[in-house]
Parts: structure tokens; sequence; C-alpha cells
């Protein structure tokens, strides 16, 4: 526009996290430009703005190659190793050779952890179910901070991973390499371990968990055989199916196994496999434990995610529920990277005001950890705590370790200034959230606040960050006696100056 272009369409912009993806921007976005390309110069659309190609061939080569290797098992990379060894190098090379890869340095794990205490934290009939996982070091001690965040890349059902290569017509024991078209020269190819095929789908595909993308519908339409599962993928695959397509896959998360088995007459080479199932991800949580109370262990309190889709089928979290089902006595082997989180460690001299309703109050559990330890040797700063959840008796986590420390000088207690609140938002017939314990606490707030304390708020990213933060700025107008417009630019300035922290999920 600088240099005299003058625009024939607005701008598009796609958010990935909509429902439907980015296209659902997409779609009526290339609409409004086939039409104005029409007006503008019709000779560019000879028959006219609407037209569908029907072409079978306008399919491209996948991104990826497979090479497979004759290689028998005790010749490969990985028969000499030890088992902690072979397994750190088999989920190295398969995570790294996969195309959805975020960085090569973070293919192999950190280091692997063993779990020794599986505890619920909820009462089984309370509605949801949270988990106090404990972790001891395997492979070697890392140093972690208290909030930071432990990644776990989760274990897939066995079943499942068979299952998927069965319908797929693949062989699990085969060695294989996956590279780039686009890079497929002899230097990145040669650097490539060979690993079974099974292993690379289990550590890199997530087969089982994730909805796939619109993309793969329409692939799959060009290797169905039977017309009205081609037909069908087509439409799931256009803009007009697009709604439809949201209430099969999105809305009721159906995996690409699931959705694999429901068009029995499609197979897709595995090369278009790689590049279209989703890579499994890491899960990311807040560590809720110091390492200065636990020097060979890490902590943490998970909620085991599981609900029911509109037509009724049960799902549930692939992380969390393979982590509740681990069994302590069996060793198991969990691959695990640490991570700084948004919620820096805080010096023993500052004071802090900690929000933590639900799982929120993980990081704040290793927070109170640390600070006890410090207590010992030096005099801390106050600690003032507003924790919410359901019912006292249903889901107060981690009840007697926060009433603890608000008793006999603890650091929680009011004789060392400090605090602990809880809102039982569903004991009583009105709603009572962790604002409405801050608005009661307004003067202790204030007071911390003037000199000089630190905000930590974590927990769920939906209404709470908004809620908390407005009940701050209440506080501030009220307690400073200004107005509203600067109690935000308070709690602003206070946030440039790396004392307000919010750390939010999904």
């Amino acid at each position: 526009m600088d240099l005299g272009g003058t625009t024939i369409v607005e701008r598009g912009l796609g958010d990935d996290q909509h429902p439907s993806g980015y296209e659902a921007s997409l779609d009526p976005w290339l609409s409004s430009l086939w039409r104005m390309l029409n007006m503008v110069k019709p000779e560019f659309l000879p028959n006219g703005p609407d037209v569908v190609i029907q072409d079978t061939v306008l399919i491209d080569q996948p991104k990826v190659r497979i090479t497979y290797h004759n290689i028998a098992n005790d010749e490969s990379h990985f028969s000499s190793a030890s088992d902690l060894t072979c397994l750190n190098m088999q989920i190295g090379s398969a995570r790294s050779m996969h195309p959805g890869k975020s960085s090569s340095d973070r293919s192999r794990p950190g280091c692997f952890l063993k779990m020794v205490k599986n505890l619920p934290l909820t009462r089984s009939n309370c509605g949801k179910d949270v988990r106090h996982f404990e972790f001891e070091f395997v492979s070697h001690v890392l140093k972690y901070e208290t909030g930071d965040v432990l990644e776990v890349l989760p274990g897939q059902d066995s079943a499942a991973v068979d299952a998927f290569i069965r319908r797929c017509n693949l062989d699990p024991d085969s060695f294989i390499t996956v590279s780039l078209r686009e890079m497929d020269d002899h230097n990145t190819h040669d650097s490539r371990i060979p690993v079974k095929l099974r292993t690379f789908v289990e550590f890199s595909m997530d087969v089982a968990s994730a909805s796939p993308r619109r993309y793969l519908f329409e692939v799959m339409s060009f290797f169905a055989t039977a017309e009205h599962e081609r037909e069908r993928l087509k439409y799931f695959a256009s803009p007009e199916g697009r709604d439809d397509l949201y209430q099969y896959n999105q809305k009721e998360r159906r995996t690409v196994l699931e959705v694999l088995e429901d068009f029995p007459s499609v197979q897709m080479p595995f090369e278009w496999l790689v590049q279209l199932v989703p890579p499994l991800k890491p899960r990311a949580f807040s560590i809720s434990s110091s390492q200065s109370a636990h020097p060979n262990q890490v902590h943490l309190t998970v909620n085991v995610v599981s609900w029911t889709t509109p037509y009724k089928r049960k799902k549930k979290g692939l992380c969390s529920s393979w982590l509740a089902a681990l069994d302590p006595c069996d060793g198991i082997h969990v691959p695990t990277w640490f991570h700084k989180g948004l919620l820096p460690t805080p010096s023993p001299s500052l004071p802090l005001i900690l929000v933590g309703p639900g799982t929120g109050c993980a990081p704040f559990r290793g927070f109170i950890e640390e600070r006890a330890v410090q207590s010992r040797t030096n005099s801390t700063a106050p600690i003032i705590f507003f924790f919410g959840c359901w019912n006292e008796d249903g889901d107060f986590l981690y009840r007697d370790f926060w009433l603890s420390h608000s008793q006999n000088k603890g650091v929680l207690s009011e004789a060392k200034g400090g605090g602990f609140y809880v809102a039982f938002s569903r004991d009583q017939p009105q709603k009572v959230y962790v604002q409405h314990k801050m608005r009661e606490q307004s003067q202790r707030i204030w007071n911390l606040l003037a000199e000089g304390a630190a905000v930590y708020i974590a927990g769920s990213s939906t209404k709470m960050p908004a809620d908390v933060t407005s009940a701050f700025e209440e506080i501030v107008s009220y307690e400073n006696e200004v107005s509203a417009e600067d109690a935000v630019r308070w709690i602003r300035a206070l946030e440039k100056c790396g004392k307000f922290h919010i750390e939010a999920w999904s």
C-alpha cells in the first residue's frame, strides 16, 4: 500500500485455537478472494469463481520419506546399551525424526523418573480425581527450583498402538529412518539411527488421543476405494462440511485410530500417516515440591482428566490417566524434561501474596516447603495464601499441609505475618470464590503490597485469572483511595517491575 498498491480483499487472520482451526477463517476468505479476482479480471477464472476442479491427481507427494533397513535385532544400535540408555536412545531417535518435532535438543529426555507414591487427594465420589505423585530420579539428579515445570512424555496404550499398526498393515519389527524430502541428502540421512517402526509410532505419533486436522480427511479421500467413504471424506474436507466435521471430529475428540476404523477402505502409505498423525507431545505440570525439602524427589499435583462427549462416549486425558494408572511397585521409567515456568523463584525476604484455587495450589506447595526450610536458619518474609475448592470434605487438597504451616509459627501463621484463607465454593447456597476471601482481607493485602510484596496467581485459565486481577484492582482502589483507572495502572506497574505473575492452564 505504501508503494501505491490497492487492497482487493481484506487481510485474513486465522486463529489456530478456533474449534475448526485456522480453516474457519481461511474458507470464507478464499471465497471472497476468488470472487474479487473474478471481478477484477474475469480471464483469471474463465469458468467462474465457484468451479470445483474434479481431478484425483491433485495430491502432492508426502513431505517425508521412509527408508527401511535390513537389520537384525542384535545388530541394532540399541542392542549393546543398558536398559535406560537404550530407552533414552530409542525415544531420542524416534522423536528427532518426526516431522512435527519442536527442536532437536529436546528429542531425548532430560532425565528419567520412577514413581514412588500415587495418592488420591480427593474423596472418591466428589466429582473429580486429583492425585499427588512423588517421583525419584533414576538416571541422575537434576537441579530444579520452585516455580519450575516438569514435562512428562505419556505412555500410549500398547493395545491401541498395536491396533493402529494392524489397521495400517505395517510391520512393527521393521527398522526405519524418517527424513524430510526437501532435506533428503546423504549427510542428514547418515546421522539418523534406525528404530523399529513400532518404537517410532509409540514415542512420536499420537494415534489414540489427539484429533487429526482437516487435511487428514482430504488426503484419506484419495486413498478410499469405497465410493461412499470417498464422498464422505471429501465432504468433511470441504468448506461446506466444516461444521459436520467439527461435530464428528473435534467435538467427539475422535482419534486417528477411530477415524481410520470408521473408513475401512482407506489404505494410506505410512509416509502420509507420519506426516498427518498429530505428534505425541509431552504434557507440562507445575512442580509441587521444593528440592531443598526433597533432594532426590519431584512431586506433581495432577487432575486426572475424564469427560463424556456429546454422543456419550467416555474419554480421558492421555497423560493424567496414564500416570494415575501407574503402580509405584512396577518401577516404570517416566521420560521427563525440566523447564523454567512463568513463576520465578522468590527470594526469602520477599513478602508473597499467593492465589491458587484447585490444582493452582501446586507450585505454592513448593514455595511454602522452600520457605519453611529457609525459615529454620534465617528470618523470612510473610506469605498469605488464598486457596479455593468445591467442598471442605471433598477436594480440600493438602488440607493438613496448609493447616500445619498456618499454626505454631509456621510460614503461613499470623504470628509470622502470614495467613491462610480458603473459599469453599459449594458448601453454602451462594458461591464463594477466592476473590471473595481476598476482599475480606483487603487491608492485609494492601499492607503487604505497600511493603513491596509480589503477587503470584496460578490455576485454571477460564475466568479465574481475570476475576482475581480485578479483585486486586478493587482492593488497591479502595485501600489507597484512588480511581479505578489509577488502580489498574498501579497493578500494571507491579507487573512491569516483575512482581505480578500469572501461570494459567486450560
